[in-house]
């Protein structure tokens, strides 16, 4: 998974992750991205369909400076929810981040399972085995609260609409210096990364997406802006929905809707006025 981050002093760690030459074209989709302008929050809600997939595939709704959330297909067709957050140190190695400056975990829902994970900066991670469906919209929340001085507790709650419930899957503290969330944004992603993944297009809209700012109060993520990896294939496209915004790449996609780095706004008057009433209550 590419480290991807949307705030201006990571941008240079993303520089260095994402190939620099064609190595990927050929091998792999590329990998496209909405960053949404927001203030540095406590809350952020987003909304994701997937509308096609293929295996090998992340779908990524809610991402921010120091994780990210959402839905993969992996390569045997499995499929589940991914929750990730980064540890505070450089480095691939996760058995070589001191004790003491790695991610812990502070909760953990019975049903999902945690790990340590590397080879994309280190950290933790948690799966929750879920057969996810095409067409069908999820809802993502991910909360942020101060860990006592020096660290962050990040909070990953998935909405299961079959049961009409909010599940808290995992809390993750990370050293931060007091950091909330910032750098908000989505992806879809070609993990398969075999050549045939490259023919087989992926789409997944999002939307209604909300974050609360330390004062309490919620913005709309009414812009978003349309990014890449370095891989030069331009069979990739972005734009506009009837409530958000879409992301498409691989297979027969043409890029007719959104040059790369352009910023697109929401359709006027098609998002919702306020977040949905039924959010988790969160500590």
């Amino acid at each position: 998974m590419t480290r991807l981050l949307f705030c201006a002093a990571l941008v240079a760690s993303f520089a260095a992750l994402a190939p620099a030459d064609e190595k990927l074209k050929g091998i792999a989709c590329r990998s496209v991205h909405l960053g949404y302008p927001a203030p540095e929050g406590v809350a952020f809600y987003n909304e994701m369909a997937v509308e096609k997939s293929a295996d090998g595939t992340y779908f990524m709704a809610a991402g921010w400076g120091k994780g990210y959330f959402g839905i993969q297909e992996l390569a045997n067709g499995k499929k589940l929810v991914l929750f990730s957050v980064w540890d505070p140190t450089a480095g691939d190695d996760p058995k070589k981040v001191d004790p003491e400056k790695r991610v812990k975990m502070l909760h953990k829902d019975d049903a999902v399972r945690v790990q340590r994970f590397g080879g994309e900066g280190t950290g933790g991670q948690s799966f929750f085995d879920y057969e996810w469906k095409t067409g069908q919209t999820y809802r993502f929340l991910v909360t942020a609260k101060a860990d006592g001085d020096a660290r962050t507790a990040y909070s990953g709650y998935f909405y299961l609409p079959e049961k009409k419930e909010w599940k808290h899957l995992v809390t993750f503290s990370t050293i931060t210096k007091g950091e909330r969330l910032k750098g908000y944004y989505s992806f879809v992603e070609d993990f398969r990364r075999n050549k045939v993944s490259t023919t087989k297009e992926r789409r997944a809209t999002f939307g209604n997406g909300w974050v609360m700012s330390a004062k309490g109060d919620w913005r709309a993520l009414d812009t978003a802006r349309f990014t890449a990896d370095a891989n030069p294939v331009l069979n990739v496209d972005a734009g506009p929905t009837a409530a958000g915004y879409f992301l498409a790449t691989g297979g027969d996609t043409e890029n007719k809707t959104t040059k790369l780095r352009e910023v697109i706004p929401r359709a006027k008057g098609k998002g919702e006025a306020k977040p949905p009433a039924d959010l988790p209550k969160w500590e």
